[in-house]
């Protein structure tokens, strides 16, 4: 039997594709949400890997077939916010499957080594996390290449 078709939850967060692994990053308002989702795109398409935008700030998250999907809203379709500017455009996919949820948290509540199986339910549908500290992209980069098995984590 399929499932409901629910009303997606319109949640604060960001979301990127990066092969074919979604990963939605939640966090605080200035917590590096962007910065982290830029980093990681940039990341990879200089390791020749695809990567893409779903949407940043603002997304659309609902539970499909036992997985999480999350799309952008139309309004704000292919932008992404710069400190300082006005939202810049970026190339986007109007959404994706998320497998993997990266939380941002202040520095003091992340745990120095997290277990490899903890999820949380986003709009209703359980998702792998891991909290990482909070503007920090440059130490949040390896630990979300490692935890997609992405090189130089094979």
């Amino acid at each position: 039997m399929p499932d409901p078709v629910a009303q997606p939850e319109n949640i604060h967060g960001t979301a990127i594709l990066i092969g074919e692994r979604g990963v939605l990053i939640t966090g605080p308002s200035g917590a590096g949400k962007t910065t982290l989702a830029l980093t990681l795109l940039d990341h990879c398409r200089a390791r020749g890997l695809f990567s893409r935008l779903i949407g940043d700030d603002r997304l659309l998250a609902a539970a499909r077939a036992g997985r999480l999907v999350c799309r952008v809203p139309a309004t704000i379709a292919g932008l992404a916010e710069v400190p300082g500017f006005l939202p810049r455009p970026l190339p986007f996919e109007p959404g994706g499957v998320i497998d993997l949820h990266v939380r941002l948290v202040p520095k003091a509540e992340m745990a120095r080594f997290q277990e490899e199986e903890i999820s949380e339910p986003v709009a209703g549908c359980p998702v792998p996390r891991i909290d990482l500290a909070e503007r920090n992209a440059a130490t949040a980069l390896p630990a979300v290449m490692a935890r997609l098995s992405i090189a130089p984590f094979l």
